[in-house]
Order: structure tokens, then sequence, then C-alpha cells
């Protein structure tokens, strides 16, 4: 039991600590201190969902299914190249977070939408949790025990990023570390998208 929930821990923490649109919207709603915390608990919600659904039978349709199959790697293969662009974009002309905190607040509601939407439009969402973590823990001993490991991966992470990003705040102030990171993402999404069009 404990080492397919240590699988699931790690195999996620893996994919979720990267920097994405999800961490990026989770990390500006923290050093804003708007509604930071049900937007962290919004994402845990959905990650733990996703993960669930992909453990105990998506990810088997899925795979079972070429068509489905094909259309997920292609499509989250053109998002993670356009994603990649962007990133580049930003790295090449970068922006301080802290100018993105001069905006004024938003409700509570309309936060909780927009992390919806951050979270479920992005189809890397669905080849990561659903079909890679879901396709890894199906073939575990104990798949509950991995689906929750995956799940406290997801718990750890955006309530640290949540909670630490006033701590973090100075940092990511700086437009050269924005321009590394964004360097950095815009060379991960290339990677991956590379590897789901060579496989």
């Amino acid at each position: 039991m404990w080492q397919s929930y240590l699988n699931g821990l790690l195999v996620a923490a893996g994919l979720i600590v990267a920097l994405g649109a999800q961490n990026a919207f989770v990390l500006a709603q923290s050093l804003r201190r708007e509604h930071h915390l049900p937007v962290a608990a919004l994402c845990v919600l959905c990650d733990a969902l996703l993960v669930a659904a992909g453990v105990f039978g998506l990810a088997t349709l899925l795979a079972q299914n070429p068509v489905l199959l094909g259309g997920a790697r292609w499509g989250g293969a053109a998002f993670l190249l356009w994603y990649g662009v962007k990133a580049l974009r930003r790295a090449l002309n970068p922006q301080a977070l802290s100018e993105a905190t001069k905006a004024g607040p938003r409700s509570r509601r309309a936060v909780l939408l927009t992390a919806l939407a951050v979270t479920l439009l992005n189809p890397h969402v669905y080849l990561d949790t659903v079909l890679l973590i879901g396709s890894l823990g199906a073939q575990q001993s104990v798949p509950g025990a991995y689906a929750l490991g995956a799940a406290s991966a997801s718990l750890l992470w955006f309530f640290t990023l949540a909670l630490g990003a006033a701590w973090l705040a100075p940092w990511l102030a700086r437009p050269t570390t924005w321009r590394l990171l964004d360097l950095s993402v815009a060379l991960m999404m290339f990677a991956v998208a590379g590897q789901l069009i060579t496989d």
C-alpha cells in the first residue's frame, strides 16, 4: 500500500511542480492575497477528481480508443507548442508580477471561475493527470493508495504555493526571475511536445 502511495506522490509531484498556467494563476492570486486559499483548494479538488477518473477507468478507455488517444496526443502537442511560444515571448519581454497586483480586487466567484477555466480548459491537464498519472495508477497493486498519494502531492504543492507566495514575493518581483522561469517553461513545453510528437 505504501509503495503505491509513494509512487502516486512522486509521479504527481514531478508533473505538477512544473510551472504552467495553473501554477502561475495560483501564484498570482497568492501574491495579490485575493481568494488564494479557495483557489488552491479548487485546484486540489480538480486534481483529485481527475486522478481518480484516470486511475479508475478513463485512462483505460482512452488507451483503448486510438482516435481519442490520437486526438489527445496531437491536441496536447499543439497546446504545448502554443504555450511554449507564449512563454518564450514573455521571456523576451518580461513583466514583473508585482505589476499585475495593481489591478482592482475581483469577487471570489470570478476568481474561482477563472481558476476552473485555467485548470479544466488546458488539454495538458488531461494528458498528465488523467492519462499519464491515471494509466500508471491503474497498474499499481493498490490503485486507491496511488490516487491518494497523487492527491496528497497536489494538496502539498498548491497550499505551499498559496501560503509561501508572500515569502517569495521580493524574488518574484524581479523581471530577470520571470525571464528565467519563462525560458525554462518554454524549453519544458517544447521538450514534452517533442516527446508527444515523436512517440
